[in-house]
């Protein structure tokens, strides 16, 4: 090994990654291949600070999923401080791995894709980034069409001649349902379309406004329904003591899977972090506090649906469509357009527009594979799938049944195999002088890795008469392919 190839893998990847952004300027550095390299996935510029990532962490939280798995933690027959703990334990979890997930991006300043090739081989880690741009662009489509029909609530509440265009259909969707759909699209790609610096600006007000609307409205259910008509008790479950204890467990596998797949993302924008202290320090603020926060809000709403309208409800859209009070009804709507807005672009528009890249760096750029899952997130036409929550579990589940396996893989690699340490210039090198070419640019260790850890997850989702199994497929998957990549990589440990 040539001496300063040597001082390039012994010197900590934080400092290494200057040489990255500094070739960055260049058009393709010279070593470096087109079929790996364009400016998008090359070393970026550290300028966000803690705020940043407290404000993604507020855009990935503050959302209609994350209202509606909070409210479900208190239907599962659970006390109030059960829940409490709960919650604190699983988002601490989240926290845990986001952090680890982070690290190598941020020390290196590349995405995930990128970083996926040293454990994947540089052409290998176009599996698991397309395994993540498939989930990310069903996601970007249904939580877009959610959005949408919290928009349709606002047009119809200003302009009630609107009505008319309900009555009409295309393709399973009415007019005005089009109409809501397509101006919320085309939003969001002009949000996207500034690049990560427009991004940054939208996430870093957008979370935070969320918070004043949501607290405007939940002061106003509070004061309809009367404190003392207002129970956080939302089941009438009797639960034993080991009953109690596993419904614990099963809130914090929750918690878990829900953050998996933003956790697993983090890379994307912590690479752009000035340090690691910042980046742990935002994540403390943006995610255990800002969670249990948002998670108290809404189950506050959602505790007070019950004496306000009769019955529990937990769908916030539903929620704010109820109202009879304009004024409120359309500053909860537009609050929930805002909060999906802020986490389709954040977890479904950034990682397939990287992952799409990734593919082939020299025709598809950050913006153009942006484009592309957002383009085929209509043709999936979310509307018919989210009609069918089965075909949605399914097609998700099966696709997701890898996120474990690949943080087992990824983290294993890093922190036992590679000891932390990044050679940036492999990341971009075809052939045998790069340290991630493996065999003919896959790491068959990972990928044989993958295929029996997968099949755990599958085994956990979809085996029928065991509750919640499902839940801890993330947790099995990830042990397993730990394990297997450990196994099978021996010889380098």
């Amino acid at each position: 090994m040539q001496d300063a190839q040597r001082a390039r893998l012994q010197t900590p990847v934080g400092e290494v990654a200057e040489a990255g952004m500094a070739a960055a300027s260049s058009q393709v550095p010279a070593g470096y291949s087109r079929r790996l390299y364009n400016r998008d996935l090359a070393p970026a510029q550290q300028r966000w600070g803690a705020y940043n990532i407290v404000a993604f962490w507020m855009s990935d939280v503050h959302s209609v999923g994350g209202y509606v798995v909070a409210a479900s933690l208190f239907s599962l027959g659970l006390a109030g401080w059960q829940v409490l703990v709960a919650l604190v334990v699983g988002i601490f979890i989240v926290q845990y791995f986001a952090n680890l997930m982070a690290v190598p991006s941020q020390q290196a300043a590349v995405p995930f894709p990128v970083i996926c090739r040293m454990s994947f081989g540089v052409l290998g880690a176009n599996i698991p980034a397309l395994i993540r741009g498939a989930i990310a662009v069903v996601w970007f489509g249904i939580q877009t069409f959610l959005a949408s029909s919290a928009l349709t609530v606002v047009l119809l509440r200003v302009f009630p001649s609107m009505q008319g265009l309900t009555e009409s259909s295309w393709l399973g969707l009415s007019s005005l349902g089009w109409l809501s759909f397509l101006l919320l699209w085309s939003f969001q790609a002009m949000v996207f379309w500034k690049g990560m610096e427009g991004i940054r600006r939208f996430i870093d007000w957008s979370g935070p406004l969320v918070y004043v609307a949501m607290f405007a409205l939940a002061a106003w259910l509070f004061v309809q329904a009367g404190p003392s008509r207002i129970s956080f008790t939302l089941t009438d479950k009797s639960l034993s003591m080991g009953q109690q204890y596993w419904q614990m467990l099963v809130a914090v596998a929750l918690v878990v899977g829900y953050f998996a797949a933003p956790a697993l993302s983090f890379g994307d924008f912590g690479r752009y972090c000035r340090s690691k202290e910042a980046l742990k320090r935002g994540n403390f603020w943006g995610l255990p506090v800002n969670f249990i926060v948002f998670a108290a809000t809404s189950v506050l709403m959602v505790s007070a649906t019950l004496p306000v309208f009769g019955e529990m409800v937990s769908d916030p859209i539903e929620t704010v469509s109820r109202l009879d009070n304009t004024y409120v009804a359309l500053i909860g709507a537009l609050t929930f357009v805002t909060t999906t807005i802020g986490i389709n672009i954040v977890a479904n528009f950034v990682s397939p527009a990287f992952d799409f890249s990734n593919v082939a760096p020299r025709l598809i750029s950050f913006k153009t594979g942006g484009f592309i899952a957002a383009v085929g997130s209509v043709f999936l036409m979310p509307w018919k799938l989210f009609s069918s929550p089965e075909l949605i579990q399914d097609t998700v589940g099966i696709l997701a049944a890898v996120i474990g396996p690949i943080y087992g893989i990824i983290l294993s690699d890093f922190y036992r195999i590679k000891r932390g340490k990044i050679d940036i210039d492999s990341l971009y090198q075809i052939g045998p002088k790069g340290r991630y070419w493996y065999r003919n640019g896959i790491n068959p260790s990972a990928v044989i890795a993958l295929v029996p850890s997968a099949l755990v997850s599958l085994i956990f989702s979809f085996t029928p008469g065991v509750p919640h199994l499902n839940d801890f497929s993330i947790f099995a998957g990830a042990l397993v392919a730990a394990g297997c990549y450990l196994l099978l990589s021996r010889k380098a440990i």
